[in-house]
Protein backbone atom coordinates (compact mmCIF):
# COMPACT_ATOMS: atom_id res chain seq x y z
CA UNK A 1 0.00 0.00 0.00
CA UNK A 2 2.61 2.74 0.81
CA UNK A 3 4.83 1.58 -2.68
CA UNK A 4 1.56 2.75 -4.30
CA UNK A 5 1.09 5.35 -2.41
CA UNK A 6 4.40 6.88 -3.10
CA UNK A 7 3.78 6.10 -6.89
CA UNK A 8 0.72 8.22 -6.80
CA UNK A 9 2.62 11.14 -4.94
CA UNK A 10 5.65 10.74 -7.77
CA UNK A 11 2.81 11.15 -10.49
CA UNK A 12 1.35 13.85 -9.37
CA UNK A 13 4.32 15.82 -8.37
CA UNK A 14 5.55 14.96 -11.62
CA UNK A 15 2.08 16.64 -12.95
CA UNK A 16 2.53 19.51 -11.06
CA UNK A 17 6.37 19.90 -12.44
CA UNK A 18 5.23 20.02 -15.95
CA UNK A 19 2.49 22.18 -15.39
CA UNK A 20 5.09 24.54 -13.88
CA UNK A 21 6.96 24.56 -17.06
CA UNK A 22 4.25 25.12 -20.05
CA UNK A 23 0.77 25.99 -20.42
CA UNK A 24 -1.94 28.48 -18.14
CA UNK A 25 -5.63 28.92 -19.17
CA UNK A 26 -5.90 32.63 -19.31
CA UNK A 27 -9.13 33.02 -21.26
CA UNK A 28 -10.99 34.98 -18.54
CA UNK A 29 -8.36 36.78 -17.51
CA UNK A 30 -7.54 37.74 -21.05
CA UNK A 31 -11.36 38.79 -21.99
CA UNK A 32 -11.84 35.72 -24.15
CA UNK A 33 -15.99 35.13 -24.25
CA UNK A 34 -16.24 33.23 -27.36
CA UNK A 35 -18.34 29.84 -27.97
CA UNK A 36 -19.41 28.83 -31.73
CA UNK A 37 -23.22 28.14 -32.38
CA UNK A 38 -23.39 25.02 -35.07
CA UNK A 39 -26.18 25.12 -37.66
CA UNK A 40 -28.43 21.57 -37.72
CA UNK A 41 -24.68 19.74 -36.94
CA UNK A 42 -21.47 19.61 -36.61
CA UNK A 43 -19.70 22.22 -39.09
CA UNK A 44 -17.27 25.22 -37.93
CA UNK A 45 -15.66 26.95 -36.87
CA UNK A 46 -12.66 29.43 -37.74
CA UNK A 47 -9.77 31.51 -36.35
CA UNK A 48 -7.78 34.12 -38.18
CA UNK A 49 -4.42 35.49 -36.48
CA UNK A 50 -3.80 38.75 -37.50
CA UNK A 51 -2.22 42.51 -36.95
CA UNK A 52 -5.46 44.71 -37.37
CA UNK A 53 -3.43 47.79 -36.48
CA UNK A 54 0.27 47.29 -36.89
CA UNK A 55 1.50 47.64 -34.10
CA UNK A 56 3.10 44.54 -33.46
CA UNK A 57 0.65 42.68 -31.55
CA UNK A 58 -1.23 40.14 -32.84
CA UNK A 59 -5.20 40.11 -33.04
CA UNK A 60 -7.40 36.98 -33.78
CA UNK A 61 -10.62 37.64 -35.22
CA UNK A 62 -13.73 34.40 -34.56
CA UNK A 63 -16.50 33.33 -36.72
CA UNK A 64 -19.30 32.50 -34.34
CA UNK A 65 -21.74 30.08 -36.33
CA UNK A 66 -25.22 31.25 -35.37
CA UNK A 67 -23.47 33.37 -32.69
CA UNK A 68 -21.92 36.95 -33.68
CA UNK A 69 -18.60 36.85 -35.27
CA UNK A 70 -15.89 38.76 -32.92
CA UNK A 71 -12.73 40.86 -33.88
CA UNK A 72 -10.55 40.72 -30.35
CA UNK A 73 -7.89 43.78 -30.40
CA UNK A 74 -4.88 43.16 -28.59
CA UNK A 75 -4.55 45.94 -25.52
CA UNK A 76 -0.71 44.82 -25.40
CA UNK A 77 -0.85 44.07 -21.90
CA UNK A 78 -2.45 40.46 -21.62
CA UNK A 79 -6.12 41.37 -22.06
CA UNK A 80 -8.35 41.13 -25.82
CA UNK A 81 -11.31 44.36 -26.62
CA UNK A 82 -13.99 43.23 -28.84
CA UNK A 83 -14.33 45.76 -31.10
CA UNK A 84 -16.40 44.38 -34.25
CA UNK A 85 -18.92 47.02 -33.20
CA UNK A 86 -18.64 49.71 -35.91
CA UNK A 87 -15.66 47.91 -37.29
CA UNK A 88 -17.43 47.78 -40.44
CA UNK A 89 -17.83 43.97 -39.80
CA UNK A 90 -21.44 43.54 -38.34
CA UNK A 91 -23.23 42.56 -41.53
CA UNK A 92 -21.57 39.12 -40.45
CA UNK A 93 -23.92 38.88 -38.45
CA UNK A 94 -26.66 38.40 -40.99
CA UNK A 95 -24.66 35.00 -42.04
CA UNK A 96 -23.52 31.60 -40.45
CA UNK A 97 -20.21 31.65 -40.51
CA UNK A 98 -17.09 29.26 -40.95
CA UNK A 99 -13.95 30.16 -41.71
CA UNK A 100 -11.48 32.91 -42.07
CA UNK A 101 -8.24 33.88 -43.24
CA UNK A 102 -6.35 37.21 -43.98
CA UNK A 103 -3.91 38.55 -46.58
CA UNK A 104 -2.93 42.09 -48.19
CA UNK A 105 -5.01 41.80 -51.03
CA UNK A 106 -4.73 45.23 -52.44
CA UNK A 107 -1.53 45.71 -51.23
CA UNK A 108 -1.86 48.71 -49.00
CA UNK A 109 0.23 47.25 -46.29
CA UNK A 110 -3.41 46.19 -44.07
CA UNK A 111 -4.30 42.87 -43.41
CA UNK A 112 -7.90 42.40 -45.32
CA UNK A 113 -10.27 39.19 -44.16
CA UNK A 114 -12.05 36.82 -46.03
CA UNK A 115 -15.25 35.02 -43.90
CA UNK A 116 -16.85 32.16 -45.54
CA UNK A 117 -20.67 31.12 -44.59
CA UNK A 118 -23.17 28.51 -45.56
CA UNK A 119 -25.98 30.32 -45.14
CA UNK A 120 -27.76 33.34 -44.03
CA UNK A 121 -29.44 34.22 -40.87
CA UNK A 122 -33.36 34.76 -42.16
CA UNK A 123 -33.26 32.03 -44.45
CA UNK A 124 -33.63 28.16 -44.40
CA UNK A 125 -33.16 27.83 -48.62
CA UNK A 126 -31.69 24.86 -50.04
CA UNK A 127 -28.01 24.59 -51.02
CA UNK A 128 -26.57 26.85 -52.39
CA UNK A 129 -27.29 29.67 -49.83
CA UNK A 130 -25.01 32.29 -49.13
CA UNK A 131 -21.99 34.69 -50.46
CA UNK A 132 -18.79 34.34 -49.00
CA UNK A 133 -17.87 37.96 -47.26
CA UNK A 134 -14.64 39.73 -48.13
CA UNK A 135 -13.69 43.10 -46.09
CA UNK A 136 -10.67 45.77 -47.00
CA UNK A 137 -8.87 47.04 -44.00
CA UNK A 138 -9.17 50.85 -43.73
CA UNK A 139 -6.13 51.04 -41.24
CA UNK A 140 -7.99 52.53 -38.31
CA UNK A 141 -9.66 49.44 -36.97
CA UNK A 142 -12.27 49.65 -39.23
CA UNK A 143 -13.14 47.77 -42.70
CA UNK A 144 -15.01 47.81 -45.87
CA UNK A 145 -17.18 45.63 -47.24
CA UNK A 146 -15.85 44.55 -51.02
CA UNK A 147 -17.85 41.51 -51.22
CA UNK A 148 -19.22 42.92 -54.46
CA UNK A 149 -16.54 45.04 -55.79
CA UNK A 150 -14.13 41.95 -55.65
CA UNK A 151 -16.32 40.06 -57.47
CA UNK A 152 -17.77 37.49 -54.65
CA UNK A 153 -21.97 38.12 -55.13
CA UNK A 154 -22.75 35.39 -57.86
CA UNK A 155 -20.75 33.18 -56.05
CA UNK A 156 -23.42 31.40 -53.52
CA UNK A 157 -22.42 28.26 -51.94
CA UNK A 158 -21.51 26.39 -49.14
CA UNK A 159 -18.23 27.15 -48.11
CA UNK A 160 -16.03 25.81 -45.02
CA UNK A 161 -12.14 26.61 -45.56
CA UNK A 162 -10.64 29.89 -47.01
CA UNK A 163 -6.65 29.89 -48.22
CA UNK A 164 -4.70 31.98 -49.71
CA UNK A 165 -0.98 32.04 -51.74
CA UNK A 166 0.32 33.67 -54.56
CA UNK A 167 0.13 30.84 -56.81
CA UNK A 168 0.96 32.81 -60.08
CA UNK A 169 3.92 35.32 -58.29
CA UNK A 170 2.87 38.80 -59.16
CA UNK A 171 2.87 39.87 -55.64
CA UNK A 172 -0.88 39.54 -55.31
CA UNK A 173 -2.34 36.70 -52.96
CA UNK A 174 -4.92 34.89 -54.14
CA UNK A 175 -7.10 32.31 -52.54
CA UNK A 176 -8.52 28.83 -52.50
CA UNK A 177 -11.72 28.04 -50.79
CA UNK A 178 -13.60 24.48 -49.88
CA UNK A 179 -17.11 24.66 -51.11
CA UNK A 180 -18.88 21.36 -49.43
CA UNK A 181 -22.67 20.66 -51.08
CA UNK A 182 -23.45 21.67 -54.39
CA UNK A 183 -27.26 20.47 -53.63
CA UNK A 184 -28.75 19.51 -50.74
CA UNK A 185 -31.59 19.83 -49.21
CA UNK A 186 -32.10 17.77 -45.73
CA UNK A 187 -30.74 18.39 -42.55
CA UNK A 188 -27.63 18.97 -41.60
CA UNK A 189 -27.79 16.67 -38.18
CA UNK A 190 -29.03 14.17 -40.51
CA UNK A 191 -25.80 13.27 -42.29
CA UNK A 192 -24.54 10.23 -42.19
CA UNK A 193 -22.69 7.45 -44.34
CA UNK A 194 -26.15 6.33 -46.07
CA UNK A 195 -26.78 10.41 -47.05
CA UNK A 196 -23.18 10.82 -48.59
CA UNK A 197 -23.14 7.77 -50.74
CA UNK A 198 -25.09 10.30 -52.86
CA UNK A 199 -21.78 11.72 -54.32
CA UNK A 200 -23.43 14.25 -56.90
CA UNK A 201 -24.17 16.17 -53.55
CA UNK A 202 -20.16 17.03 -53.67
CA UNK A 203 -19.06 20.61 -54.78
CA UNK A 204 -15.99 22.26 -56.72
CA UNK A 205 -14.35 24.58 -54.85
CA UNK A 206 -13.32 28.17 -56.23
CA UNK A 207 -9.58 28.87 -57.35
CA UNK A 208 -9.53 32.76 -57.04
CA UNK A 209 -6.78 35.15 -58.93
CA UNK A 210 -6.48 38.61 -57.74
CA UNK A 211 -6.91 40.70 -60.74
CA UNK A 212 -3.98 43.38 -59.58
CA UNK A 213 -6.06 43.91 -55.71
CA UNK A 214 -9.02 45.26 -57.85
CA UNK A 215 -11.14 41.84 -57.89
CA UNK A 216 -11.51 38.07 -57.66
CA UNK A 217 -11.65 35.70 -60.77
CA UNK A 218 -12.45 32.75 -60.37
CA UNK A 219 -9.99 30.40 -62.84
CA UNK A 220 -10.91 26.79 -61.41
CA UNK A 221 -11.31 25.48 -64.92
CA UNK A 222 -8.68 27.66 -66.44
CA UNK A 223 -5.67 26.52 -64.35
CA UNK A 224 -7.16 22.78 -64.80
CA UNK A 225 -8.92 21.84 -61.95
CA UNK A 226 -11.64 19.24 -62.16
CA UNK A 227 -12.70 17.49 -59.02
CA UNK A 228 -15.45 17.90 -56.31
CA UNK A 229 -15.83 16.89 -53.10
CA UNK A 230 -17.11 17.10 -49.45
CA UNK A 231 -14.76 20.14 -49.49
CA UNK A 232 -12.72 21.36 -45.52
CA UNK A 233 -10.53 23.81 -47.75
CA UNK A 234 -7.29 23.41 -49.11
CA UNK A 235 -3.52 24.44 -48.04
CA UNK A 236 -1.23 26.28 -50.76
CA UNK A 237 2.52 24.81 -49.57
CA UNK A 238 5.83 24.10 -51.61
CA UNK A 239 5.71 20.27 -51.10
CA UNK A 240 8.32 19.64 -53.73
CA UNK A 241 10.54 22.68 -53.34
CA UNK A 242 10.88 24.08 -56.70
CA UNK A 243 9.58 27.55 -55.18
CA UNK A 244 6.11 27.87 -56.19
CA UNK A 245 2.76 27.28 -54.24
CA UNK A 246 1.23 23.98 -55.07
CA UNK A 247 -1.94 23.36 -53.43
CA UNK A 248 -3.46 20.65 -51.27
CA UNK A 249 -6.79 20.00 -50.80
CA UNK A 250 -8.74 18.55 -48.01
CA UNK A 251 -12.51 16.30 -48.58
CA UNK A 252 -13.99 15.07 -45.68
CA UNK A 253 -15.63 11.71 -46.76
CA UNK A 254 -13.47 10.40 -48.70
CA UNK A 255 -13.62 7.05 -48.29
CA UNK A 256 -17.52 7.37 -49.48
CA UNK A 257 -16.71 10.20 -52.24
CA UNK A 258 -13.95 12.33 -53.34
CA UNK A 259 -10.31 11.51 -51.96
CA UNK A 260 -7.87 14.12 -50.91
CA UNK A 261 -5.96 15.99 -53.58
CA UNK A 262 -2.59 17.72 -54.14
CA UNK A 263 -2.02 19.55 -57.27
CA UNK A 264 1.68 20.56 -58.18
CA UNK A 265 1.79 24.17 -59.25
CA UNK A 266 2.81 24.40 -62.99
CA UNK A 267 4.37 28.26 -62.71
CA UNK A 268 5.39 29.76 -65.18
CA UNK A 269 2.32 27.98 -66.95
CA UNK A 270 -0.71 28.57 -65.12
CA UNK A 271 -1.95 25.47 -64.41
CA UNK A 272 -1.87 23.00 -61.92
CA UNK A 273 -1.06 19.41 -62.59
CA UNK A 274 -3.03 16.28 -60.18
CA UNK A 275 0.13 14.20 -58.47
CA UNK A 276 -1.75 12.90 -55.59
CA UNK A 277 -1.66 9.49 -56.91
CA UNK A 278 1.76 9.16 -58.02
CA UNK A 279 2.84 11.03 -54.60
CA UNK A 280 0.48 8.52 -52.56
CA UNK A 281 -1.49 11.81 -51.43
CA UNK A 282 -5.02 10.43 -52.37
CA UNK A 283 -5.67 9.26 -48.66
CA UNK A 284 -9.38 8.40 -48.63
CA UNK A 285 -10.29 9.76 -45.31
CA UNK A 286 -12.13 12.22 -43.13
CA UNK A 287 -9.67 15.08 -43.57
CA UNK A 288 -10.50 17.90 -41.49
CA UNK A 289 -7.33 19.80 -41.50
CA UNK A 290 -3.88 19.66 -41.97
CA UNK A 291 -0.56 21.08 -40.39
CA UNK A 292 2.75 21.69 -42.57
CA UNK A 293 6.24 21.28 -41.06
CA UNK A 294 9.63 20.09 -41.30
CA UNK A 295 8.94 17.57 -37.95
CA UNK A 296 12.71 15.98 -38.54
CA UNK A 297 14.29 19.20 -40.29
CA UNK A 298 15.35 17.48 -43.34
CA UNK A 299 14.51 20.26 -45.61
CA UNK A 300 11.16 18.78 -46.93
CA UNK A 301 7.90 19.65 -45.39
CA UNK A 302 5.51 16.96 -44.05
CA UNK A 303 1.72 17.34 -43.55
CA UNK A 304 -0.10 15.73 -40.27
CA UNK A 305 -3.78 15.06 -41.43
CA UNK A 306 -6.53 15.36 -39.12
CA UNK A 307 -9.25 12.81 -39.28
CA UNK A 308 -12.74 11.32 -37.75
CA UNK A 309 -10.68 7.91 -37.19
CA UNK A 310 -7.06 7.66 -37.11
CA UNK A 311 -4.78 10.49 -38.15
CA UNK A 312 -1.84 10.27 -40.99
CA UNK A 313 1.64 11.54 -40.48
CA UNK A 314 2.42 12.40 -44.56
CA UNK A 315 6.12 12.54 -44.43
CA UNK A 316 7.42 13.61 -47.31
CA UNK A 317 10.03 11.53 -48.98
CA UNK A 318 12.39 13.83 -50.99
CA UNK A 319 12.85 14.40 -54.75
CA UNK A 320 10.19 12.97 -56.76
CA UNK A 321 9.65 10.05 -54.13
CA UNK A 322 5.81 9.56 -52.21
CA UNK A 323 4.57 10.68 -49.09
CA UNK A 324 4.50 7.91 -46.56
CA UNK A 325 2.45 7.52 -43.72
CA UNK A 326 3.93 7.35 -40.12
CA UNK A 327 1.43 7.97 -37.88
CA UNK A 328 2.36 5.07 -36.38
CA UNK A 329 6.30 4.28 -36.20
CA UNK A 330 6.16 8.10 -34.62
CA UNK A 331 4.18 7.70 -31.95
CA UNK A 332 0.88 10.07 -33.48
CA UNK A 333 -1.87 7.00 -33.81
CA UNK A 334 -3.98 7.87 -31.48
CA UNK A 335 -8.10 7.23 -31.77
CA UNK A 336 -9.87 10.47 -31.60
CA UNK A 337 -11.96 13.18 -33.98
CA UNK A 338 -9.27 15.63 -34.82
CA UNK A 339 -10.35 18.66 -36.05
CA UNK A 340 -7.46 21.29 -35.78
CA UNK A 341 -4.07 20.35 -35.71
CA UNK A 342 -0.71 22.97 -35.37
CA UNK A 343 2.85 22.62 -35.03
CA UNK A 344 5.15 24.64 -33.63
CA UNK A 345 8.53 24.15 -31.18
CA UNK A 346 6.46 24.69 -27.89
CA UNK A 347 9.25 24.10 -25.88
CA UNK A 348 12.20 25.40 -27.64
CA UNK A 349 14.28 22.45 -28.35
CA UNK A 350 14.90 22.80 -31.82
CA UNK A 351 12.19 20.55 -33.13
CA UNK A 352 8.49 20.99 -34.08
CA UNK A 353 5.86 19.57 -31.58
CA UNK A 354 2.32 19.11 -32.27
CA UNK A 355 -1.33 19.88 -31.11
CA UNK A 356 -4.22 18.69 -31.90
CA UNK A 357 -8.02 20.18 -31.09
CA UNK A 358 -10.17 16.77 -30.38
CA UNK A 359 -14.16 16.93 -30.31
CA UNK A 360 -16.83 14.82 -31.29
CA UNK A 361 -19.80 15.21 -33.53
CA UNK A 362 -21.94 17.55 -32.42
CA UNK A 363 -24.97 16.54 -31.29
CA UNK A 364 -23.17 13.19 -30.69
CA UNK A 365 -21.05 14.67 -27.89
CA UNK A 366 -18.92 12.47 -26.71
CA UNK A 367 -16.37 14.14 -24.23
CA UNK A 368 -12.74 14.00 -26.10
CA UNK A 369 -9.59 15.38 -25.07
CA UNK A 370 -7.13 16.85 -27.18
CA UNK A 371 -3.52 15.91 -27.97
CA UNK A 372 -0.18 17.21 -27.14
CA UNK A 373 2.43 15.51 -29.03
CA UNK A 374 5.92 16.37 -27.83
CA UNK A 375 8.54 16.18 -30.52
CA UNK A 376 11.73 14.45 -28.93
CA UNK A 377 14.68 12.93 -31.40
CA UNK A 378 11.92 12.61 -33.98
CA UNK A 379 9.27 10.62 -32.05
CA UNK A 380 6.53 12.16 -30.31
CA UNK A 381 4.82 11.18 -27.20
CA UNK A 382 1.55 12.39 -26.02
CA UNK A 383 1.66 14.95 -22.87
CA UNK A 384 -1.71 16.84 -23.27
CA UNK A 385 -2.61 16.50 -19.17
CA UNK A 386 1.01 17.31 -18.32
CA UNK A 387 1.46 20.11 -20.02
CA UNK A 388 -2.13 21.18 -19.36
CA UNK A 389 -3.94 21.40 -22.32
CA UNK A 390 -6.50 18.57 -22.22
CA UNK A 391 -9.53 20.20 -22.59
CA UNK A 392 -12.70 18.32 -23.35
CA UNK A 393 -14.67 20.71 -24.66
CA UNK A 394 -16.05 20.38 -28.64
CA UNK A 395 -12.93 21.58 -29.98
CA UNK A 396 -12.59 22.45 -33.67
CA UNK A 397 -10.21 25.09 -35.31
CA UNK A 398 -6.78 25.88 -33.21
CA UNK A 399 -3.93 28.30 -34.02
CA UNK A 400 -0.50 29.12 -32.25
CA UNK A 401 0.71 32.60 -32.12
CA UNK A 402 2.49 34.92 -29.30
CA UNK A 403 0.23 37.40 -28.28
CA UNK A 404 1.71 37.97 -24.79
CA UNK A 405 4.91 39.11 -27.17
CA UNK A 406 7.10 36.97 -24.56
CA UNK A 407 8.81 34.63 -26.86
CA UNK A 408 7.38 31.47 -27.16
CA UNK A 409 4.01 30.12 -28.75
CA UNK A 410 0.68 30.45 -27.34
CA UNK A 411 -2.68 28.12 -28.56
CA UNK A 412 -6.44 29.56 -29.16
CA UNK A 413 -8.94 26.38 -29.61
CA UNK A 414 -12.16 26.99 -31.23
CA UNK A 415 -15.12 25.26 -28.86
CA UNK A 416 -18.57 24.68 -29.99
CA UNK A 417 -21.73 24.70 -27.91
CA UNK A 418 -22.95 21.65 -27.34
CA UNK A 419 -26.72 20.93 -28.95
CA UNK A 420 -27.66 18.30 -25.71
CA UNK A 421 -26.51 18.25 -22.81
CA UNK A 422 -22.64 18.13 -22.12
CA UNK A 423 -21.13 17.70 -18.55
CA UNK A 424 -18.35 20.17 -18.78
CA UNK A 425 -17.64 23.65 -20.24
CA UNK A 426 -17.29 23.74 -23.83
CA UNK A 427 -15.70 27.27 -24.81
CA UNK A 428 -13.11 29.16 -26.78
CA UNK A 429 -9.62 28.71 -24.52
CA UNK A 430 -6.51 30.96 -24.64
CA UNK A 431 -3.73 28.78 -23.33
CA UNK A 432 -0.50 30.94 -22.54
CA UNK A 433 2.68 29.18 -23.15
CA UNK A 434 4.94 29.60 -19.74
CA UNK A 435 7.63 27.81 -20.88
CA UNK A 436 10.86 29.15 -19.30
CA UNK A 437 13.26 27.06 -21.25
CA UNK A 438 15.38 27.62 -24.69
CA UNK A 439 16.73 30.20 -26.89
CA UNK A 440 14.19 31.31 -29.90
CA UNK A 441 14.00 33.75 -32.65
CA UNK A 442 10.65 35.17 -34.07
CA UNK A 443 11.32 36.55 -38.25
CA UNK A 444 8.56 39.13 -39.27
CA UNK A 445 8.33 39.64 -43.19
CA UNK A 446 7.50 42.60 -44.89
CA UNK A 447 6.76 42.66 -48.14
CA UNK A 448 7.25 44.52 -50.59
CA UNK A 449 6.56 43.21 -54.46
CA UNK A 450 5.16 40.17 -52.08
CA UNK A 451 2.11 40.22 -49.91
CA UNK A 452 2.35 42.60 -47.24
CA UNK A 453 3.88 39.60 -44.90
CA UNK A 454 5.41 37.04 -46.72
CA UNK A 455 2.20 34.94 -47.55
CA UNK A 456 3.45 31.62 -48.84
CA UNK A 457 7.22 32.83 -48.94
CA UNK A 458 9.56 31.13 -46.42
CA UNK A 459 12.12 31.20 -43.98
CA UNK A 460 15.12 29.18 -43.11
CA UNK A 461 17.28 29.53 -40.64
CA UNK A 462 20.59 27.60 -39.96
CA UNK A 463 22.16 27.30 -37.01
CA UNK A 464 25.45 25.16 -36.62
CA UNK A 465 24.63 21.87 -38.47
CA UNK A 466 20.89 22.45 -38.35
CA UNK A 467 18.66 23.98 -41.20
CA UNK A 468 14.92 25.08 -40.12
CA UNK A 469 12.45 25.81 -42.27
CA UNK A 470 8.83 27.65 -41.82
CA UNK A 471 6.84 28.27 -44.69
CA UNK A 472 4.33 31.99 -43.94
CA UNK A 473 0.74 30.47 -42.87
CA UNK A 474 -2.02 32.09 -46.15
CA UNK A 475 -4.47 30.53 -44.14
CA UNK A 476 -6.43 26.37 -44.25
CA UNK A 477 -3.79 25.55 -42.33
CA UNK A 478 -5.12 23.67 -38.75
CA UNK A 479 -9.37 23.40 -39.31
CA UNK A 480 -10.52 26.39 -41.49
CA UNK A 481 -8.15 28.66 -39.27
CA UNK A 482 -4.82 30.80 -39.95
CA UNK A 483 -1.56 30.72 -37.82
CA UNK A 484 0.35 33.84 -37.31
CA UNK A 485 2.49 34.66 -40.23
CA UNK A 486 5.34 35.20 -37.79
CA UNK A 487 7.62 32.94 -38.50
CA UNK A 488 9.12 31.17 -35.01
CA UNK A 489 11.94 28.98 -33.99
CA UNK A 490 13.05 27.56 -31.04
CA UNK A 491 16.64 27.19 -30.67
CA UNK A 492 17.54 25.08 -27.49
CA UNK A 493 20.82 26.43 -26.14
CA UNK A 494 22.01 27.80 -28.91
CA UNK A 495 23.02 31.43 -28.56
CA UNK A 496 23.68 32.70 -32.16
CA UNK A 497 21.61 32.21 -35.32
CA UNK A 498 24.12 31.35 -38.14
CA UNK A 499 21.79 32.76 -41.06
CA UNK A 500 18.33 33.50 -41.67
CA UNK A 501 17.49 33.56 -45.14
CA UNK A 502 14.05 34.39 -47.04
CA UNK A 503 12.81 32.56 -49.67
CA UNK A 504 9.88 35.42 -51.43
CA UNK A 505 7.17 34.26 -53.70
CA UNK A 506 8.62 35.25 -56.79
CA UNK A 507 12.18 34.30 -56.44
CA UNK A 508 14.01 36.70 -54.63
CA UNK A 509 16.16 35.62 -51.99
CA UNK A 510 18.09 37.34 -49.07
CA UNK A 511 19.97 36.30 -45.86
CA UNK A 512 21.48 37.81 -42.75
CA UNK A 513 24.16 36.25 -41.25
CA UNK A 514 25.25 35.84 -36.93
CA UNK A 515 21.96 37.14 -35.37
CA UNK A 516 21.70 36.79 -31.69
CA UNK A 517 18.69 35.37 -30.29
CA UNK A 518 15.87 35.79 -28.23
CA UNK A 519 14.10 38.63 -30.74
CA UNK A 520 12.26 39.47 -33.48
CA UNK A 521 13.83 40.55 -36.99
CA UNK A 522 12.10 42.39 -39.55
CA UNK A 523 13.08 41.60 -42.51
CA UNK A 524 11.56 44.04 -45.88
CA UNK A 525 12.01 42.62 -49.03
CA UNK A 526 14.89 44.07 -51.12
CA UNK A 527 14.71 44.22 -54.86
CA UNK A 528 17.87 41.96 -55.55
CA UNK A 529 16.99 42.07 -59.46
CA UNK A 530 17.17 45.75 -59.72
CA UNK A 531 20.47 45.42 -57.47
CA UNK A 532 21.53 43.13 -60.10
CA UNK A 533 20.70 44.86 -62.90
CA UNK A 534 22.42 47.94 -61.48
CA UNK A 535 25.25 45.97 -60.57
CA UNK A 536 25.32 44.40 -64.48
CA UNK A 537 24.94 48.26 -65.68
CA UNK A 538 27.95 48.68 -63.75
CA UNK A 539 30.23 46.15 -65.07
CA UNK A 540 28.95 46.95 -68.65
CA UNK A 541 30.07 50.57 -68.74
CA UNK A 542 33.59 49.52 -67.25
CA UNK A 543 33.89 47.24 -70.30
CA UNK A 544 33.03 50.11 -72.75
CA UNK A 545 35.49 52.30 -71.03
CA UNK A 546 38.17 49.61 -71.18
CA UNK A 547 37.48 48.85 -75.13
CA UNK A 548 37.23 52.56 -75.91
CA UNK A 549 40.94 52.98 -73.93
CA UNK A 550 42.30 49.85 -75.71
CA UNK A 551 41.10 50.82 -78.93
CA UNK A 552 42.44 54.42 -78.16
CA UNK A 553 46.24 52.76 -77.41
CA UNK A 554 46.17 50.91 -80.65
CA UNK A 555 45.01 54.16 -82.31
CA UNK A 556 47.93 55.90 -80.55
CA UNK A 557 50.27 52.93 -81.81
CA UNK A 558 49.59 52.77 -85.46
CA UNK A 559 49.83 56.56 -85.54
Amino acid sequence: MKKIITILILINCQSIIYAQKTFTDVTQAAGIDHQFGVFEGFLGGGICVLDVNNDGYEDVYLTGGMNDDILYLNQQDGIFENIIEGSGLEVTSEYMTQGVAGADVNRDGWVDLFVTTINTMDTEAVIPRAKNLFFLNNGDNTFTDATAKYGLTRMNSFSTGISFGDFNADGFPDAYVGNYFHDYTGELNEISDATIVNANNTAKGYLLLNEGGKSFKNVYEDYGLTHKGFGFGGLFTDFDNDGDQDLLVNHDFGYKAKPNYLLRNEYPNAAFTYVEKQMNMDVRINAMAAAVGDYDNNGWLDYFLTNIRFNLFMVNGGVNAPFSDKAEELGTKLFKITWGANFADFDHDGDLDLFCANGDLNPNCTPMNNFYFENTNNAFTERAAFVGVDDYGISRGSVTFDYDNDGDQDILVVNQKPVLAYPIPSRTILYRNDNKEGNWLKVALKGVDAEAHGIGSRVEIVVGDTRMIREIDGGGSSHISQNSTIAHFGLGAATQVDSVIVKWTGGKVQSLVNQSVNQLISIKEIDNVIQQEKKSSGRMWWWILGGLLVFFLLWMKIK
